[in-house]
């Protein structure tokens, strides 16, 4: 199987990001790994929609930030629940709020890629693609030396087989989601909630968002619905 190191992949990504003309220096700093290689995965048609993790086991991501107002709301309830969760990250976002990516990694939560600019990728060229997903990356990388990004999810859900190579490429899974309580709607707290439930068993992978608007919807149902999924025997697991 071809692999690359993290060390070798970052290196790689930073010498394409120059070429583009996204970064002031070529040469990459340093960066600390444990050595270990990381697998490139096989090309995916289909995104990840269902954890397989046992009976009642589900997850829950949060996408479009980090954001000042929104991310710290989500991560006080996850924190008091005691859920770890994926948040699929913008690179764009990431650079303007490192600290809040650093807060999310702190507490033990996936860091997932979500493109530069939250661009449709299905209406970019190959060219364009790459981009928006090695931009990110080095958005990420830039706060986090040496993380290990192993998901991507693209933005509106819109896939294409260019997207899938280029994930492939940089060692990317592709991550979707199952149940979709389309919070960004703001249809009301109750709706979200009732939304969440309707749909949820085991396997699920919830999607709401942490920014990309007004998230109190979205933070307010999720100190109803996360509680109530725990007491029915629902436990939180992340992607693998």
């Amino acid at each position: 199987m071809d692999t690359t190191s993290a060390t070798s992949r970052r290196t790689l990504l930073m010498s394409a990001a120059a070429t583009l003309g996204l970064l002031s220096v070529a040469t990459p700093s340093a960066v600390a790994t444990d050595g270990q290689p990381t697998p490139r995965p096989a090309f995916a048609q289909e995104p990840v929609r269902e954890v397989k993790a046992g009976p009642q086991r589900i997850a829950v991501t949060f996408d479009d930030g980090p954001h000042p107002e929104y991310t710290p709301q989500v991560l006080r309830v996850l924190r008091r629940f005691r859920v770890r969760a994926t948040f699929c990250v913008v690179g764009t976002e990431v650079e303007l709020h490192p600290e809040l990516l650093r807060a999310v990694h702190d507490e033990g939560h996936t860091i997932a890629g979500h493109s530069w600019s939250h661009a449709n990728l299905q209406q970019l060229p190959p060219a364009g693609v790459a981009e928006e997903v090695e931009r990110n990356l080095i958005a990420i990388d830039r706060v986090l030396p040496g993380l290990r990004v192993g998901w991507f999810r693209a933005p509106y859900n819109r896939w294409s087989p260019e997207v899938m190579g280029t994930l492939s490429a940089n060692g990317l899974r592709p991550l979707g989601w199952s149940v979709d309580p389309r919070d960004w709607e703001q249809p009301g707290t109750s709706e979200i909630v009732e939304r969440v439930l309707a749909a949820t068993t085991t396997g699920s992978i919830i999607l709401n968002h942490d920014a990309g608007g007004d998230r109190s919807q979205t933070v307010a149902a999720l100190e109803q619905w996360l509680p109530r999924l725990l007491a029915a025997g629902y436990r939180f697991v992340q992607p693998t």
